[in-house]
């Protein structure tokens, strides 16, 4: 005797776990890259262009290579204007070791620091300060 056949199920059949976690999966890889990227190029926009920039001069009473990963020369500039006054510092960071050997073959004499300020950098691996000295010469007295 022929069996009855059952009708179809008229439910929609649910789709397999499998492809949903694929999907995810792409999403969030897409995600993350477009998260990277949009940081790569705010990084990029901070460092290229300069709020400010001048030129400070002084003697340099601290400058010593820093950082756990990212290594970054840090110094301070003694600036002062008048015999007897107390002596400002400003505070700034090298990136290029060529400039930070003139400026370690210059301690103790008085230097002029060329300098770009960058607003919004965003972690300490380029630089502790927001003062970037791009230059060094010794002005003699």
């Amino acid at each position: 005797m022929p069996v009855p056949s059952t009708p179809a199920p008229s439910t929609p059949v649910p789709a397999s776990p499998r492809r949903w976690g694929r999907r995810l999966g792409v999403g969030a890889i897409l995600l993350l890259l477009l998260a990277a990227g949009g940081f790569a190029l705010y990084v990029w926009v901070a460092l290229s262009f300069n709020f400010s920039e001048g030129e400070r001069a002084g003697y340099v009473q601290k400058f010593s290579k820093k950082g756990w990963i990212c290594k970054t020369w840090e110094g301070e500039l003694a600036m002062v204007s008048l015999p007897g006054t107390l002596a400002e510092t400003f505070r700034f960071s090298v990136r290029e070791d060529a400039v930070a050997a003139v400026i370690n073959s210059s301690l103790g004499r008085r230097v002029a620091l060329s300098y770009e300020q960058h607003k919004g950098v965003p972690t300490d691996c380029f630089g502790e300060t927001e003062y970037f000295v791009t230059g060094a010469k010794v002005v003699e007295p």
